[in-house]
């Protein structure tokens, strides 16, 4: 089902591959960015390099320079996740209408 942002998605099968083919080929893989609070990662976190937070209430306080370092670039390659799906994809849309323009 379509996310109600209309942002742009990339399934696990899709990411796995960009990963594997990132780290066979030496090249740069996108930067995982986890937009979930604090206390979500005791239930769950991936452990996957690389990975960066962004805590939705931090980036609803803070805007863009809540990001991490390696998000800052509007041409960074940014794969925005949750648990559900719904904060990653209001976060992308978000990221979008600020000039991001390689996230999903």
């Amino acid at each position: 089902m379509p996310n109600p942002y209309g942002a742009p998605e990339i399934s696990v099968l899709d990411l796995k591959k960009k990963l594997d083919e990132a780290k066979q080929n030496g090249g740069q893989a996108p930067l995982l960015l986890d937009v979930r609070e604090p206390n979500e990662l005791l239930q769950a976190a991936i452990r996957t390099e690389p990975v960066a937070l962004a805590p939705l209430s931090l980036l609803a306080k803070q805007g863009v320079s809540a990001l991490p370092a390696a998000a800052q670039g509007k041409e960074s390659e940014l794969v925005v996740f949750c648990h559900h799906g719904m904060r990653s994809a209001q976060v992308t849309a978000w990221l979008q209408q600020q000039g991001w323009s390689n996230v999903v």
